[in-house]
């Protein structure tokens, strides 16, 4: 029955796809054990921006919270309501965002599938940037509406396609505020202006530009200076804010729509005490320690320099 699978994993060993499995031992400051290796290396695959994930301080609030309710949530939070250090998360991050309320998912993973398909559906249209992560695209998909890519160093490409879906229920335009694999920002006034033109809604994931940017570090909204206008922000606890989980941040009756509606958040078991706990010291970290964002862009700077200097152009 399964026999085909070893014909897969050859192909994709011979094609040198086929990965294998690490241990990798964080041990702080952007620095990791490999496997049985005593050496010490750079760790440049951490999504760790702010070194918070090894932080005394999370691990104390972790810590507490375990010792106060335990180490699982039980079940979902839609089912058997919200325990104290998840109901204090949401209200951390609605206002760490600016926002009205927030809405916490398991993951960045499940906010943005679950919202993607709480905001369209078969009648409607989703216009996907092409380097987006994976969980949009996968969340483009999965909302069963009519997918259309687009390039954001294109956007009059975009306007016209727009324009072409102008009979669709509702559009809705995707794109991660700052693209994890070639680092740049996604044209967010450009992306704004057009949405408001077409009557159209925009998503913007922000999972690897919150805590990054902004002077509040909020992420590339704030950016922007777009907080004030209703973009449908995503984030996640996993990066910056050295936690687990993703959330959604925005006005009360979006957060109602996705409390009611959103699967991924409906049907699975919500964030244990201790990651919410965690998050809460991440997100406060951050707003009374904005020197740690600071350090971040001047290292980010200096690689580039470095770099330059030996002929290499970054991205």
């Amino acid at each position: 029955m399964f026999s085909w699978i070893d014909d897969e994993l050859a192909r994709w060993r011979k094609e040198s796809l086929l990965r294998s499995r690490r241990v990798v031992t964080p041990l702080g400051r952007g620095r990791c054990r490999v496997d049985q290796d005593e050496r010490q290396f750079l760790d440049f695959s951490s999504n760790d921006y702010l070194d918070l994930a090894t932080d005394p301080r999370l691990r104390e609030a972790a810590r507490a919270a375990i010792d106060d309710l335990g180490v699982g949530a039980r079940a979902s939070a839609l089912v058997s309501g919200v325990h104290p250090y998840h109901e204090r998360l949401r209200r951390d991050i609605a206002e760490f965002e600016g926002t009205d309320d927030a809405i916490l998912f398991p993951t960045g993973f499940a906010a943005n599938q679950g919202t993607i398909a709480a905001l369209t559906g078969s009648e409607d249209a989703v216009f996907c940037d092409r380097f987006n992560h994976a969980s949009l695209v996968d969340g483009c998909r999965l909302s069963g509406a009519a997918l259309r890519v687009y390039r954001h160093d294109d956007l009059d490409a975009l306007d016209r396609d727009l324009d072409k879906h102008r009979e669709q229920r509702r559009r809705l335009i995707v794109t991660d505020g700052l693209f994890s694999m070639d680092g740049d920002l996604a044209p967010l006034p450009g992306l704004w202006e057009l949405a408001e033109r077409h009557g159209a809604m925009l998503l913007v994931d922000d999972a690897h530009a919150t805590g990054v940017l902004g002077e509040h570090s909020r992420g590339s909204v704030e950016h922007f200076g777009l907080e004030s206008l209703p973009i449908v922000r995503v984030g996640t606890l996993s990066k910056a804010i050295g936690s687990l989980g993703g959330f959604v941040a925005g006005p009360q009756n979006l957060i109602n729509l996705l409390w009611n509606t959103a699967r991924t958040q409906i049907y699975s078991t919500g964030l244990p005490p201790s990651a919410c706990a965690a998050a809460s010291a991440g997100l406060r970290l951050i707003r009374d320690e904005p020197a740690r964002r600071r350090h971040l862009l001047e290292v980010s700077e200096l690689l580039r320099r470095e770099l330059r200097q030996r002929g290499i152009e970054p991205l």
